[in-house]
C-alpha cells in the first residue's frame, strides 16, 4: 500500500477545503434588498425564521448582522498580517464564516445550543448563533432584541465591553452599529411587502394557512 507524503496529504486537504468553498452559495447580487436576497436563497428565509422563533431576534436584524460581518460570504476570515508587504503572518482573530464568530464563543454556542456538527460556514447555524448570542446579550445587559444598534455594539465588543462602554472610543464600531440599525429597518420594511412569497412557496402550502404565527 502506498503511503502518502505530508506534501500529498496537504494537497488533498487544500483540495477538500477549496471544494467546500466552491459549493457554498455565492453572495447575493443585491444586498440592499432582503426580498432579493431571499429570492436568490429562499432557504435562508427558513433558517432566519426558525432562529427568530427559537430566540426572538427578528429576521431583518439577523440578516443585517450577517451583511455587516461577512457580506454573505460563507468562508470569509480576517486578512492575515503581511510582513515586508508579502510574507503572510497570523490572522488578527479566529473569526470565521457568515457571522464572523470566533473560536471561544462558537465553542460555547455548540456546547449550549448548537451541535457538534454546527458550522460557521452554513447559514442555518450562523442565524441560529446570532439568535442565541443576542438572547444571551439581553440576559446580560438588558438590551432589547428590537434594538439592532446596541445589540450590534454588544456583539462586537462583548457584553462586558458593552457595559464598560468600550465602543465609545471606537468611532468605526459606532458607525458600523448605526449602519446595521439602518439596514435592519430597511430590511424590515422590505420584508413586510414580500414575506408571504417565502412563507407560501412550497406546492403544498396555501395562503393563509402557511402564514407566520
Amino acid at each position: 500500500m502506498t503511503q502518502q507524503t505530508p506534501f500529498a496529504t496537504a494537497l488533498v486537504l487544500m483540495f477538500l477545503l477549496s471544494g467546500c468553498a466552491a459549493f457554498a452559495p455565492a453572495p447575493p447580487q443585491d444586498q440592499s434588498n432582503i426580498c432579493e436576497i431571499f429570492r436568490e436563497q429562499p432557504s435562508w428565509y427558513d433558517y432566519a425564521r426558525d432562529s427568530e422563533a427559537s430566540w426572538g431576534t427578528p429576521i431583518e436584524t439577523q440578516m443585517a448582522f450577517i451583511q455587516q460581518e461577512s457580506s454573505f460570504r460563507s468562508h470569509v476570515r480576517p486578512p492575515r498580517k503581511r510582513y515586508l508587504g508579502f510574507i503572510p503572518g497570523p490572522r488578527p482573530s479566529s473569526a470565521k464564516g457568515y457571522a464572523q464568530a470566533q473560536d471561544p464563543v462558537w465553542g460555547e454556542y455548540r456546547d449550549q445550543a448548537g451541535s457538534l456538527f454546527a458550522r460557521r460556514t452554513h447559514m442555518k447555524h450562523a442565524t441560529d448563533f446570532i439568535g442565541w448570542y443576542n438572547t444571551r446579550t439581553r440576559a446580560q445587559t438588558g438590551i432589547s432584541l428590537h434594538n439592532p444598534e446596541h445589540l450590534y455594539l454588544a456583539y462586537h465588543e462583548g457584553a462586558g465591553g458593552y457595559q464598560r462602554g468600550s465602543y465609545r472610543a471606537k468611532p468605526a464600531v459606532q458607525r458600523a452599529a448605526r449602519q446595521v440599525a439602518s439596514r435592519a429597518n430597511r430590511y424590515r420594511s422590505q420584508l413586510a411587502n414580500c414575506e408571504a412569497e417565502f412563507q407560501c412557496r412550497k406546492f403544498y402550502q396555501v395562503w393563509p394557512f402557511c402564514r407566520k404565527d
